[in-house]
Formats: C-alpha cells, structure tokens, sequence
C-alpha cells in the first residue's frame, strides 16, 4: 500500500488506505453528515444512484488549526459543492460527481478487524487539478484516520501546504 496517492490512468488519481473498523463504522463516517465533517464536510446525502449530495467544507472544524494560508484565504469561510450519487452499494461502495471536479469513488473491504479503503478521483481537468485534489484527499484522509483512531487529528492546514508540494512532485507534467 503506498501512503501517497498515485496517477493510474490520465486525469485520475487513487488513494489507499487501511482504516480502524469495523465497515458499517467506517460507511457512516462516508455517509453520516455529522461523522463525515469531522474529517472532510458536513452535508445531506441522499443514498441512491440519481441522489443529491451537498458538501459545505468548513476546514477550520477539522483541526485544531483555524486559519487557512494565503493562497487559501478565499476558503475561510467555508465552501459548498453539490453532486449526484452515481452508485450506492452499502456498506462497500460510494460514489457521487463532485460538481465540476469529476467523480469520487471509495470502495471498503473488509479487512480482518480493519477496512481497506481504496479511493479513485476520476475525470479531473488538468494536472493542477489533480495536484489539488491529490493534497486535499491525503490530507482528509489523514485526519479520517486521526479520528478512527481516536488521536487528535493533525493540522488541516499545514498538512494540505505539506502535500501540495509533495504532489507537484509526484504528479508527472502531462
């Protein structure tokens, strides 16, 4: 399992982790608005293909870091997106359009006592998009894990700062 998300085919990005379970535990924090904003955004979901999804990403409920950097200051007010759900297969499969950011999609596997999650951000612009979304993913999933585990979750912020320059080297120039 690689702790970085990898380019698997053009515009796509896939990110693995291995999380505390059990699965049904691990779905709600997917699914659940409440558990869901203690690592990525609050928002309804309404679990069937065809169904709304609503994110408002409120970063500063994330962490104990409160102030987003310069290049993100526009986000320190929250921001909203809204989607579609494209497949539902419960407690195993999620997926939704993220408005104009191309389709998400985790996939949970039972694991022992654990849940091997496999996330694939398909249909991205172009690669600073991807550099984006790879440093946001690895950063919300680094706090999903925190919260699993039941550790203080690490610093939003700094985190995404630290990714984002660790993905415009990873990611190839197309």
């Amino acid at each position: 399992m690689n702790e970085y998300g990898v380019v698997t085919e053009a515009r796509t990005i896939r990110m693995e982790r291995l999380l505390p379970g059990p699965i049904e535990r691990v779905w709600d924090y997917l699914t659940d608005s409440t558990k869901r904003g203690k690592w990525f955004a609050t928002g309804k979901m309404d679990l069937r293909p065809g169904g709304s999804v609503e994110f408002f990403f409120n970063h500063a409920d994330l962490s104990a870091e409160k102030t987003p950097p310069g290049k993100h200051k526009d986000k320190a007010k929250g921001v909203s997106v809204k989607g579609t759900i494209t497949a539902c297969k419960p407690p195993r499969l999620l997926s939704f359009n993220f408005g104009n950011a191309g389709e998400v999609t985790f996939e949970l596997t039972p694991k022992g006592k654990d849940v091997f999650l496999v996330l694939t951000h398909r249909e991205l612009k172009d690669r600073g998009m991807m550099v984006s979304v790879a440093s946001g993913w690895h950063s919300h999933l680094a706090i999903l894990t925190d919260v699993l585990k039941g550790d203080e979750p690490r610093p939003f912020w700094t985190t995404v700062t630290k990714m984002e320059a660790e993905y415009e080297r990873r990611i190839p120039a197309a």
